[in-house]
């Protein structure tokens, strides 16, 4: 009980700053809350906090960040991974491959710390901000470093919302063509909602779908990782590792839950709540994060991360569009 009180204090700070952070979110859906809520926790951490709120703030961003991400999944429908087919799957084997790759070699150019360049290649990749709360915890990765690959994102974001369109009418696009492209190449759902429906009803209808199914990329992408990170600290120590203690045990909650919303029956709303609930954790997360942030030091180091962010994005862009004409013939 101790332990929970001392942590209350911090907790409840955060849900404080995430409340208006959701608010105007849900305003101002093209930014997004986990953004304003990073951001309106930086502006705080300029001023110095009682102690006694650390213990929340760290647990909100470590160990609440997890429990979110189990809850996003009551938002996952498996149906519609069945419904779009070998196609999107083909089209994101493809497109995440190239994320991957350009965050790997063009972090190493670019001298960014291992774990920004991964938190920015899974964010392009999969999905943005759900894919680098869920990624954070495995690698280990500090608050700055989750703070500049939410910024990063954050700003194609954006521009993808609204250039998307444009080039799609430009280059004559179809409504498959174009829900396939805004599907597995735009980072964050509320750009590719914003994305799809510009361009049309049907491609914003199937943009989403796509961009859904893309998610569930959290699951195979977080585990790899956790595996990975296992045996490089293990080969650091000269020891062993303990596969137990470093499984992201919190993506197979997330992975559950997509069954459980899928497969059986719930009462009515239930889904949406949970899924709500869990988007509103990731909000306070966000905000616990830029408590502890250095805008300072961020805004000097931006830079780098926000060029390997372009070019991630560049690069999956351009691999979905040539693997839709090349390989699918859409």
């Amino acid at each position: 009980m101790k332990k929970i009180t001392d942590k209350l204090p911090g907790i409840l700070l955060a849900a404080l700053i995430a409340v208006p952070a959701w608010l105007i979110g849900k305003a101002i859906p093209i930014i997004g809350s986990p953004v304003l809520g990073i951001l309106f926790g930086m502006i705080l951490a300029f001023w110095k906090r009682p102690e006694v709120l650390d213990d929340g703030i760290k647990y909100t961003s470590k160990k609440l960040l997890q429990y979110s991400i189990i809850l996003l999944g009551f938002d996952m429908n498996l149906y519609n991974v069945f419904k779009v087919g070998k196609q999107t799957l083909i089209l994101m084997m493809f497109t995440l491959t190239a994320a991957f790759l350009t965050a790997y070699v063009v972090g190493k150019l670019l001298k960014i710390d291992g774990n920004t360049a991964t938190l920015i290649g899974v964010g392009s990749a999969i999905c943005g901000g759900s894919a680098i709360a869920a990624a954070a915890p495995v690698i280990h990765a500090d608050d700055e470093e989750v703070a500049h690959s939410i910024s990063t994102i954050f700003l194609f974001n954006v521009i993808a919302a609204f250039l998307f369109p444009f080039l799609g009418h430009a280059l004559g696009m179809s409504d498959q063509s174009f829900g396939l492209w805004a599907g597995t190449a735009v980072n964050d759902t509320s750009s590719v909602v914003a994305a799809g429906y510009s361009f049309s009803n049907a491609a914003g209808n199937l943009a989403v779908i796509v961009k859904l199914t893309r998610t569930l990329m959290i699951v195979p992408v977080t585990l790899v990782l956790a595996l990975y990170t296992s045996k490089k600290s293990a080969g650091n120590k000269k020891g062993s590792y303990d596969l137990v203690k470093i499984f992201p045990w919190f993506v197979l909650g997330f992975l559950a839950a997509s069954i459980i919303n899928t497969f059986l029956v719930m009462p009515a709303g239930m889904s949406s709540f949970l899924a709500q609930a869990g988007k509103f954790v990731i909000v306070m997360a966000m905000a616990s994060i830029g408590l502890n942030t250095n805008i300072v030091k961020l805004v000097k180091n931006g830079s780098r991360p926000i060029i390997l962010g372009f070019l991630c994005w560049l690069m999956l862009s351009i691999t979905s569009l040539g693997v839709q004409f090349a390989i699918l013939k859409i």
